[in-house]
């Protein structure tokens, strides 16, 4: 699985941690985004965390990454916490982006993972960009995929 070890765990929207939360409604409210947390379908936690190759412990990348997701109905809210540093804050509408299973695309056969590829117009971004959402080959990783994935095709109808 590439140079990551990847969880994912299923949460209530009521148990994302206080300052996650804070720091999403601060973002929504600097970008006059509304109630785009009013519909929450999913919200998982994804943790990557390097596995350690050779003396100097795996290269490039950050250590561990904690990424909690809410998937809305027309929404997909991200926030990053690298390293144990400042949370980073993404949003996009899902009727702008697409999203991909990662072990479809041909990305896996260089570089096996599993997550989805999303691609389109991120709330603050000017131009298209394309990121992936890393996820576990577990239950909730499982689940979350295709409900993504379905959720965007859906947003576009």
């Amino acid at each position: 699985m590439g140079d990551y070890n990847r969880s994912t765990k299923e949460i209530p929207f009521g148990d994302i941690p206080a300052n996650v939360i804070q720091s999403v409604r601060v973002y929504i409210e600097k970008h006059s985004l509304g109630d785009i947390l009013a519909n929450p379908l999913m919200c998982v936690v994804s943790t990557s965390e390097k596995i350690k190759k050779g003396l100097f412990g795996g290269g490039p990348g950050p250590k561990r990454l904690i990424q909690t997701v809410v998937l809305t109905d027309r929404w997909l809210i991200l926030a990053d916490n690298v390293d144990r540093n400042a949370l980073y804050i993404k949003t996009m509408q899902l009727r702008d982006i697409t999203a991909e299973d990662y072990e479809k695309s041909s990305f896996y056969k260089m570089i096996p993972d599993t997550g989805v590829n999303i691609s389109g117009r991120f709330t603050d971004a000017s131009e298209l960009g394309m990121i992936f959402l890393p996820l576990g080959k577990d239950a909730a990783g499982e689940k979350f995929k295709p409900l993504l994935i379905e959720t965007a095709q859906k947003a576009k109808e």
